[in-house]
């Protein structure tokens, strides 16, 4: 799941933080691919508008990384 996503669904970091019951500073770290944990948590509080991709977490995928 791709973090500029997850803020556009919600319109900004602050509204994403709360939304989803987490610090504005854990939204402002993540990465282009947000963390598996916080990807389930947003299509859970979504109802699923956004989908969790397993294959972005994928053990031999690059995704999420800091390569740019």
């Amino acid at each position: 799941m791709h973090k500029n996503d997850v803020i556009a669904y919600f319109g900004n970091g602050t509204k994403t933080a709360k939304a989803l019951g987490v610090s504005k500073s854990t939204v402002s770290l993540w990465d282009v691919v947000i963390p598996w944990k916080y990807a389930l948590l947003v299509e859970k509080v979504t109802k699923g508008a956004i989908k969790y991709d397993a294959a972005l977490y994928q053990k031999n995928n690059t995704a999420g990384c800091n390569h740019q």
